[in-house]
């Protein structure tokens, strides 16, 4: 039975449902010699005759009843998972699985993943966010995103936005009457709020102008690993703090942040969504994909 293929069963039931060879070949688009011999095959295969053949009547055998009755449904289950497959062709359904950075999930999540999601409400999309970088596609992931310069270099890249930046915060009265550091290793002589990594080390602070460039191990009262804590410290007046300009932009809009040493702070490489090369792609796919394209050509709001 290991050597018989999908076409042999189904040619066993296109004849019980159609009553001949003949008309089970038309049912499948079959000549009646190739039907003939796909059941011949079969049996030879099962060391069982499955059909009783006369040269008017085609009949089940006692062994055949009992086959038929056993393959038909898992038959046709395959069918309707053949049909799902094909629908997801046409219509975009089912699931997305990106892997993504926290920060570039957030700053991606309203501007391309809500608005996708409101276009195509029969697709389900798991966005899993971690620290550390995995090969999306070893890892089960339709998608990544990071930024430009940590994409593999033989994935399909699509840029999703304006070059971002880094931003130094602190609340609008911290330094009351002491002096605004001017350039970054002031910082040291100030309580910051540091932030550990996914692999447990502790991030240094990066900062570049004209050339130079530079990491600093700030110290401060608290070390902690998720933004939205590091964000709540410094509103409150605890330190310094160093996030990605977008998780602080509200804030900074609205002044409960105000912002230092903007000067170095350049630019960082932008966001980009990668996959490897797809053949057969799914609508849902597809249909992402093109989404960020827009998103990218500047068809949707930027990021």
């Amino acid at each position: 039975m290991a050597g018989a293929s999908l076409i042999e069963l189904e040619a066993v039931l296109a004849i019980v449902r159609c009553g001949s060879f003949r008309a089970a070949a038309l049912d499948l688009g079959m000549s009646a010699t190739a039907i003939s011999n796909a059941v011949s095959k079969l049996e030879r295969e099962l060391a069982v005759r499955l059909l009783n053949r006369t040269t008017r009547s085609v009949s089940l055998t006692h062994a055949g009843r009992i086959f038929v009755a056993q393959i038909k449904p898992a038959l046709d289950d395959i069918q309707k998972a053949m049909n799902t497959a094909r629908s997801q062709q046409e219509t975009p359904s089912g699931t997305l699985r990106i892997n993504a950075f926290a920060t570039a999930a957030r700053e991606i999540m309203a501007p391309l993943v809500l608005a996708y999601l409101q276009r195509y409400p029969r697709v389900h999309i798991d966005l899993v966010t971690e620290g550390r970088l995995v090969d999306v596609v070893a890892a089960g992931f339709d998608l990544g995103v990071r930024s430009a310069d940590l994409v593999p270099s033989d994935a399909i890249a699509v840029p999703l936005g304006q070059k971002r930046r880094m931003a130094v915060v602190v609340a609008p009265t911290f330094f009351g009457h002491s002096t605004v550091p001017q350039v970054p290793q002031e910082l040291l002589g100030y309580p910051c709020i540091r932030v550990r990594l996914p692999d447990g080390a502790l991030f240094r602070w990066r900062f570049e102008k004209g050339g130079e460039e530079l990491q600093l191990d700030v110290e401060g009262p608290i070390t902690l690993d998720e933004a939205s804590l590091a964000r709540i410290a410094v509103i409150s007046g605890t330190g310094i703090g160093y996030f990605m300009e977008s998780d602080v932009r509200e804030d900074l809009a609205a002044r409960r942040l105000v912002r230092i040493l903007e000067d170095w702070t350049p630019p960082l490489a932008p966001l980009c969504l990668y996959y490897s090369n797809r053949r057969n792609a799914s609508a849902a796919f597809q249909a992402f994909v093109a989404l960020a394209r827009d998103f990218a050509a500047g068809r949707l709001a930027q990021i």
